[in-house]
C-alpha cells in the first residue's frame, strides 16, 4: 500500500499552482474544499502560500495576513504575486487571487501580505506560559461521520469534511445536539483524511478548518472570514495536531477567533486570529 507523504497527497494536488509568467500562476480551486458553495478560506490561504513559496527565496511562511474580498468558487483562478522585499533571513511578498465572472469581468477574491523565512534556522530557545489544550483522547472525541459508543456523529454538510480527519472535544459540540454551551470554544484533534503529515503550508489550512465557535454561542448560519492572520512558529512533528479556538467578543455581527495549533511533540506550531462575520440562517 502506497504511503501518502508531503508532496503526493490530495492537499498537495489541490493546492498546486502552475507558473505561467513571472509572478503569475494558474490554479484550479477544487470543489472538495468547499463549505456550502464557497471555497474554504484556510485552503485558499494554503494555495496562495504555495505560490508565494515559489516566488520568494525563503521556504516557510512565518506570518500571513489575508483579506477575503469576495467568496471564491470552485474552478479556474489566477494568482499574481509581487516580491516586496528580500533580505538575508526574511522576505516579504503579496499575492492576489482572481476569478472571472460569467461576463468575463475579473473579480478579486483574496489579497495576502506575507513574510517568509526558514523555520529550521530559528534558535531553539523557547520561553512560554502557553500550554497544550486539554482534549480527551482521540477515540473519545466526536467525528463528522462516526462516533464511539453509539453517540451521534457531528452533522456534516460540507464537502471539506471528507478531506479532513477531525475529532472534536465532546465539551465543545453541544451545538450538534441543540444544546450549545454559550462559551465560544472549539477544541479537537486535526489531521488530513489521507494521513499526510502536517507541514508549515498545511498549518495555514488547519487554523481555519474546525467548525466556527459561533455554533457554541448558539448561532447557526454562515460565518465567512473577513480577515485572517496566521503565525507559523515551528515545523510540526509528524502525527495529529491539537487545535483550540476561542471567541471572547461577538458584537455588531462580527466576532474574533483566536486559534492555537499544537503538534505531537507538545509544541505550539501555529497561532491565528481572524475576524468573521455572522450571517444567521433563516
Amino acid at each position: 500500500m502506497a504511503t501518502v507523504t508531503v508532496g503526493n497527497s490530495e492537499f498537495d494536488r489541490d493546492t498546486a499552482v502552475t507558473r505561467r509568467a513571472p509572478g503569475v500562476y494558474a490554479a484550479d480551486l477544487s470543489a472538495g474544499w468547499t463549505i456550502i458553495n464557497a471555497v474554504n478560506g484556510g485552503y485558499l490561504l494554503a494555495l496562495l502560500g504555495r505560490a508565494l513559496g515559489d516566488a520568494l527565496p525563503h521556504p516557510d511562511p512565518l506570518t500571513v495576513t489575508a483579506h477575503y474580498l469576495t467568496a471564491s468558487v470552485p474552478g479556474p483562478a489566477t494568482v499574481r504575486t509581487e516580491v516586496v522585499r528580500t533580505g538575508r533571513t526574511l522576505s516579504t511578498g503579496t499575492a492576489t487571487l482572481v476569478q472571472y465572472a460569467d461576463d468575463g469581468t475579473e473579480v478579486e477574491r483574496i489579497r495576502v501580505l506575507a513574510t517568509y523565512g526558514d523555520l529550521a534556522a530559528l534558535p531553539d530557545d523557547v520561553r512560554t506560559t502557553a500550554k497544550p489544550p486539554a482534549i480527551p483522547p482521540y477515540e473519545h472525541c466526536l467525528g463528522t461521520d462516526s462516533a464511539p459508543d453509539g453517540r451521534p456523529a457531528i452533522p456534516g454538510s460540507t464537502a471539506i469534511a471528507g478531506r479532513l480527519d477531525i475529532r472534536l472535544d465532546p465539551a465543545t459540540v453541544g451545538w450538534a445536539v441543540g444544546a450549545p454551551s454559550g462559551k465560544g470554544e472549539m477544541r479537537g484533534w486535526f489531521g488530513l483524511a489521507d494521513g499526510r503529515d502536517p507541514d508549515p503550508l498545511s498549518l495555514l489550512l488547519t487554523v481555519d478548518a474546525l467548525p466556527p465557535t459561533a455554533f457554541e454561542l448558539g448561532l447557526r448560519g454562515w460565518v465567512p472570514t473577513v480577515e485572517l492572520t496566521c503565525h507559523v512558529r515551528h515545523r510540526p512533528a509528524p502525527g495529529p495536531l491539537r487545535v483550540a479556538i476561542t471567541t471572547r467578543n461577538l458584537a455588531g455581527g462580527f466576532l474574533e477567533e483566536d486559534a492555537e495549533v499544537w503538534d505531537s511533540a507538545d509544541r505550539l506550531v501555529a497561532q491565528s486570529r481572524q475576524l468573521a462575520r455572522t450571517i444567521l440562517a433563516k
